[in-house]
């Protein structure tokens, strides 16, 4: 199969505009015979059901919590890119543009950035209509601040909450549609399956997580909007909640999934402090942009820390590290994401880390309190240093934070084209969902900022493209024997997953799988590594299926099912991430190959080897997937070996 990106002809500051008078149309009238389920709610999902429904479709909204409030979206704290300049300091959409090709290590589509940084300012606009209360500065304009691997101000900010507010402005709109009835909501519902019509996506297969009733809702498109598959590696910056199975069950259908190995590991996370954990929490960002990371110079120094003989302030200046300052002077503290983590495991590794387990560096505000006072610190990151006390008892205005890189977003995701589609017709995957945007590595403050361009301003657009195509307005018909038949197919996992009756909890095979995942596939990966991993998960794959136990029935709220299902969805696409990480023997980004090094410790790409996106197909169960390619072309910038020096 030939992978056609459907990326428009003509200059790149041109495509999108061409490209979207060159889309079908669908007149007002017609709008309102089609039908669209949207399957996620958070930011991707609430704006582009809003904005569907908004322009006169009948729209279908689910989620697996029990408001489109919860989605994770509210945790993204930092905040929202925007090409507007109104820091006057040199800010454009090519250099956004740039800045997320280059930030993203050379892996992504020079169309798509482009679009994305050329939507960015319109994005602005609608959630400042919407009223997002973002910062304001002293004239009164929207306030900025930095993110990593960029050296201009273009991050617009609702303190540590921007995540949250924007959602609220997504939830808002949507809850309008749904008050008017152009919006029908389905809380506490899972999507199972995907059905598939004359190889057309024509509805769903859910799950009542209250009561576990298995229905079908058809629809003319669907848009997968279900975030990230980052937990599989069981700890995460992610809620508990996130998991991979409607991306996996529509690839399991046949729509490709692109870069599984592309992962991103967050630098401010809060260290692991022991088994009892479920989740991690994240540091925002944000505070990269006044404190200072560090770690003692000497490991003699840091074993007295960590053995609590010293205190962080009685480290001289002179004895300090500030590694990040030292190494790339040009971006300090503000390099991106991938790089920062790998520096802060180095200096671990050298057993120079601090806190009882050595796996942490400071990330210090004394000198930044010392500047602006602590009272502007506080207006700045107030919630973040009390969600930091709350969580370690320590007070982060006395004494630095302590930081640890962790699982944070994931780049890969199901295959796109240009207008969003995936390689099944009539199926869409907007936001992290899709790989479509970041390449190997995401900068920070760019994940809402895809989520609300693909919702508001990509797919009202290109959807239309494709139901114009369909040459009918006749409903789908929901007596087709696809949904009877895929529904029976639900239904039998279901009743495979309930006969488990093992010694083993589905939380002792999550976690396995995850210790597997970040030591072989984490922040850093080598060829024995990963075919021990790949090795380990199909032993895992066994015994989950052998000697699991799955409590409950169907007919109630079953968490321990609702799990069963999501961790036999990770255990797959496991499998599959190692199986990337294993083709792409280069490094890049988020995915850094030990083999592949410059002398200085840096990603050393391959780009005549693997400049290109790699997509995979699903072939059966415990059939090796057939890896299709899409070559990236750069037309518009200059390969380099990254530098932030």
């Amino acid at each position: 199969m030939i992978l056609d990106s459907k990326i428009p002809e003509g200059p790149l500051a041109e495509k999108w505009s061409k490209h979207k008078f060159n889309l079908k149309l669908v007149n007002p009238a017609n709008k309102r015979k089609f039908t669209i389920i949207v399957v996620g709610t958070g930011l991707a999902g609430a704006s582009a059901a809003a904005s569907l429904a908004e322009l006169g479709y009948n729209v279908k909204t689910f989620c697996y919590q029990d408001s489109p409030r919860r989605a994770h979206s509210i945790a993204a704290q930092g905040g929202i890119n925007a090409a507007k300049n109104y820091q006057n300091d040199g800010d454009s959409v090519y250099r956004l543009f740039y800045d997320t090709i280059k930030g993203g290590d050379y892996r992504s589509r020079e169309a798509n950035v482009y679009r994305l940084a050329e939507v960015s300012v319109n994005i602005i606009d609608q959630c400042v209509a919407q009223g997002v209360p973002f910062a304001r500065e002293y004239g009164g304009l929207l306030d900025n601040r930095s993110f990593g691997g960029a050296q201009v101000s273009r991050t617009f900010y609702a303190r540590g909450q921007t995540g949250q507010q924007l959602l609220l402005g997504a939830y808002s709109a949507l809850n309008r549609q749904i008050h008017v009835g152009k919006v029908k909501s389905y809380t506490r519902h899972e999507m199972l399956d995907l059905v598939m019509i004359d190889g057309h996506a024509k509805g769903i297969i859910t799950r009542d997580l209250k009561t576990g009733q298995i229905e079908a809702h058809e629809g003319h498109a669907v848009l997968l909007c279900t975030g990230g598959y980052g937990n599989v590696f069981f700890l995460s910056t992610n809620a508990m909640g996130c998991n991979v199975t409607a991306a996996w069950r529509a690839h399991k259908r046949g729509a490709f999934f692109a870069n599984p190995c592309y992962t991103q590991i967050h630098p401010t996370c809060i260290p692991v402090t022991g088994d009892h954990q479920s989740k991690l929490t994240l540091m925002s960002e944000s505070l990269r942009n006044d404190g200072r990371v560090w770690v003692p110079k000497t490991v003699e120094l840091a074993e007295k820390l960590r053995k609590g003989q010293l205190k962080a302030s009685d480290i001289k200046e002179e004895d300090r590290d500030y590694f990040l300052e030292r190494k790339y002077p040009s971006f300090g503290n503000l390099v991106p994401r991938d790089v920062a983590s790998r520096n802060a495991k180095m200096m671990c590794d050298e057993g120079r880390g601090v806190g009882k387990t050595g796996l942490a560096v400071f990330l210090d505000f004394a000198e930044a309190i010392q500047r602006m006072g602590e009272d502007t610190v506080r207006a700045k990151y107030g919630n973040l240093f009390d969600m930091y006390y709350q969580i370690t008892d320590e007070n982060p205005y006395k004494q630095p934070m302590r930081i640890y890189p962790a699982v944070h977003y994931t780049m890969g995701g199901l295959w796109v084209d240009y207008n969003l589609m995936t390689t099944i017709p009539g199926l869409y995957a907007l936001g992290e969902c899709n790989f479509s945007d970041h390449g190997a590595n995401r900068l920070g403050a760019s994940a809402l900022m895809q989520g609300l361009a693909d919702g508001y301003f990509v797919i009202p657009y290109t959807v239309g493209d494709y139901l114009t195509s369909l040459g009918s307005f006749a409903p789908v018909d929901k007596n087709h024997p696809a949904f009877e038949a895929t529904r029976k197919s639900v239904e039998e996992k279901i009743q495979k997953l309930l006969s488990l009756k093992g010694s083993k909890t589905i939380d002792d095979i999550h976690k396995k799988l995850g210790h597997i995942m970040w030591e072989k596939c984490g922040m850093a990966r080598n060829e024995a590594g990963l075919r021990e991993a790949k090795q380990e998960i199909q032993e895992l794959r066994k015994e989950f299926w052998n000697d699991v136990t799955v409590l409950g029935e169907n007919e109630e709220l079953n968490l321990s099912l609702e799990k069963a299902g999501r961790v036999a969805d990770f255990l797959e696409l496991g499998e599959l991430m190692v199986d990337d990480a294993l083709n792409r023997s280069e490094s890049c980004g988020g995915h850094f190959r030990e083999e592949s090094a410059t002398p200085e410790g840096e990603a050393k790409r391959d780009d005549e080897h693997f400049a290109y996106v790699a997509a995979w197909q699903y072939n059966g169960d415990n059939q090796a997937e057939t890896l299709h390619k899409e070559e990236l072309v750069f037309e518009n910038v200059k390969l380099t070996q990254r530098s932030y020096k």
